[in-house]
């Protein structure tokens, strides 16, 4: 690449150095983190689905642009180091920032234009510029096309950001043909709704992109469905009852194509009767919903009081009338935690019949309001970002040591999934027993294997060497 300190750019040469005839080669790439590296990590086929991202992104391409395009996600695959691209652009969630930056660095060594964009970039963009030649900022379906032109023209701009009015109606089909379906659980994977109106404080999206709710028109998400083939699926929106009349529409919608369906939802859909019939009528078989807490003064100020913990039971109760099984989350570490509460909370999961518990540490995302409380309080440990992924403790607990919070989300997780724990919850699951059974014994391997990824060695002396860590509260 061209030293862009002379005003001289990688799309610049690109421009000038590409035959016409050639098709523009781009590569789109989701690292991973330990979790998800498809050699070592925790996770199988098994438990996997297939991302949207960027099968999003590539059917974004415009297509009076001539070129070639191929993806990566790193769960499955490595990235070739040979790789010959033009373009790449990488997705970046925080936890897989640090891989997305070495694999960023060494293609721009290469010459190749590089493109960041994902969450984390648009939580801190100024973090992520350095690594890149652009970076996208915020949602890419209008600016993704925009830079690939620029790209073209020798153009290129070193930030893309969203701008006001996204329209997510009439876009073009994800790609899902790019990755290869049968090294996931499924590629029935689809969106129909983005963002969430709660202004919950460790929550990376009102952050990132505000609380107003984007949704496709009913008839393109129908109309994807009809065209995938799809009857199984899973829909990876948020809140899928952020907006009751949309979640009316779509629900009824649905119901003629006798599907079967999981997604994620708030608690309040437990006490809206009709909205509950309309899901199971629709297809739903089982919400990932955030219980987060059994503290109330835990929700309360991290401004998710819409909920209550002595409301859980009612959830449960609720959703397996209608036949849909609940993954329950929590989070451990917020302030009124004590060491109490990690065995507390996985008894509550399983006498309360979760179909699915699950437990991770509360992380303060940078941009994130309890990122912001935590530094100004000389909280914050490590800016390590790799170690920002739920699972590793990266601040300093009010109540207890770093190790105790570590230590005690794997006594929760043993707890949840010791043989007696399943047994107690899934016999009262709505869920076909062939799921009941293989989700949780999927999640018994990952409570009994946790220390392998997670602990807190990195505190004492294994710091990566050059990333800055905050001093421990007093």
């Amino acid at each position: 690449m061209a030293d862009t300190s002379s005003g001289q750019t990688g799309s610049e040469d690109l421009a000038r150095g590409t035959p016409a005839a050639r098709p523009l080669r781009i590569a789109l790439i989701s690292p991973k983190g330990p979790l998800y590296r498809h050699r070592s990590g925790i996770w199988k086929k098994s438990l996997r689905y297939q991302p949207l991202t960027l099968t999003t992104l590539a059917a974004l391409i415009p297509p009076d642009l001539l070129h070639e395009v191929v993806l990566y996600d790193e769960g499955i695959a490595d990235v070739p180091h040979d790789l010959a691209a033009d373009v790449v652009g990488i997705t970046v969630i925080t936890g897989t920032a640090r891989r997305a930056y070495e694999l960023a660095d060494d293609f721009r060594r290469r010459g190749v234009v590089v493109v960041l964009g994902g969450p984390h970039v648009t939580l801190v963009p100024d973090d992520a510029q350095p690594h890149a030649d652009a970076v996208v900022v915020g949602y890419a379906e209008d600016t993704w096309p925009q830079l690939l032109r620029d790209v073209a023209a020798g153009a290129l701009r070193p930030r893309y950001v969203q701008a006001p009015g996204l329209d997510l109606g009439g876009r073009p089909f994800a790609r899902r043909d790019l990755l290869p379906s049968h090294q996931f659980l499924t590629s029935n994977v689809f969106e129909a709704t983005r963002g969430c109106v709660h202004p919950c404080d460790f929550c990376v999206v009102p952050t990132a992109w505000g609380r107003r709710p984007f949704q496709k028109p009913v008839e393109d998400v129908v109309a994807d469905i009809r065209q995938h083939g799809a009857r199984k699926l899973i829909f990876i929106d948020l809140n899928l009852i952020a907006d009751r009349a949309y979640a009316v529409r779509l629900f009824t919608a649905l119901i003629p194509l006798r599907l079967q369906w999981y997604g994620l939802s708030t608690v309040l859909l437990a006490d809206d009767e009709e909205l509950l019939d309309l899901a199971e009528a629709s297809g739903c078989a089982g919400l990932l919903m955030g219980l987060e807490s059994l503290s109330g003064a835990n929700l309360k100020r991290n401004h998710k009081g819409f909920t209550s913990p002595d409301r859980f039971l009612h959830v449960v109760d609720r959703l397996h009338a209608h036949r849909i099984a609940l993954q329950g989350c929590f989070v451990f570490g917020l302030d009124d935690d004590a060491p109490d509460v990690f065995l507390k909370t996985a008894e509550f999961a399983v006498q309360a019949g979760i179909d699915l518990p699950r437990f991770a540490v509360v992380t303060p995302f940078p941009g994130t309001p309890l990122f912001t409380r935590l530094e100004a309080e000389g909280r914050i440990l490590t800016r390590d970002w790799e170690l920002y992924d739920a699972q590793h403790v990266v601040f300093q607990p009010r109540n207890m040591s770093v190790e105790e919070l570590q230590q005690g989300v794997e006594a929760a997780w043993k707890h949840a999934y010791s043989y007696s724990g399943i047994w107690r919850r899934i016999r009262r699951s709505p869920a076909p027993w062939p799921v009941r059974l293989g989700t949780n014994l999927g999640y018994r391997f990952y409570a009994n294997n946790l220390s392998r990824f997670y602990n807190c060695d990195w505190i004492i002396g294994r710091a990566p060497a050059g990333v800055p860590a905050a001093p421990a509260a007093s």
